[in-house]
């Protein structure tokens, strides 16, 4: 008989563990695992500033401003670097009442029920970047209500923090829960981001 190996977790993956069984409601007489402490870390030195590519200037010659090295901007500065990420807007109520009588059709649907939180997340950013390409308008996402027995309605409480995240943000424009027809709570007009 084999004898099987164990390992024991990394301090990342024991807090990415806690992290995700603190969101499950813990059995009856069971409580929450509690986050390890931080290990202290050694503080990130900071990058060398770029060396200057202009060459160096001789007393009788003028060298151009284009030629000059750009400013050196420590990485610790990022408010001015940091990209800002496009608004939502949401769906006008007009427009949706349309979509929801089919005036304005539906591009395209896509059904995340049954999936996991982890699979739907990439499952959706793969539809809305393939949709977004094609050129479509309004899409419909179906996460479910989260009513059936057992469920909490993870996908629906989750989505509108996706959407949030520069990586939705590039793709979608807004979004706002389907007329009853299309779903109703459980599902979700989203209208894409021009690319």
């Amino acid at each position: 008989m084999k004898q099987r190996r164990t390992r024991s977790l990394s301090s990342e993956e024991t807090r990415l563990w806690v992290s995700i069984a603190r969101t499950a409601k813990p059995l009856k007489g069971k409580a929450a695992p509690d986050l390890p402490p931080d290990e202290a870390s050694p503080a990130p030195t900071p990058p060398a500033p770029p060396p200057n590519l202009a060459p160096a200037p001789r007393g009788d010659v003028a060298l151009p401003a284009a030629w000059s090295a750009p400013p050196y901007v420590p990485a610790g500065n990022t408010a001015s670097a940091k990209p800002r990420l496009p608004p939502l807007h949401p769906i006008e109520r007009p427009v949706r009442r349309k979509i929801g009588k089919g005036r304005i059709a539906l591009d395209d649907r896509i059904d995340l029920h049954g999936q996991t939180e982890a699979t739907a997340h990439g499952v959706l950013l793969f539809f809305l970047r393939q949709a977004q390409a094609r050129g479509l308008r309004h899409v419909l996402v179906i996460t479910g209500r989260g009513a059936s027995f057992g469920s909490t309605g993870t996908l629906k409480r989750a989505l509108p923090h996706w959407f949030s995240t520069g990586e939705f943000r590039a793709l979608v424009a807004g979004y706002e829960p389907a007329e009853r027809g299309h779903g109703g709570d459980g599902a979700f007009y989203v209208r894409m981001r021009r690319p």
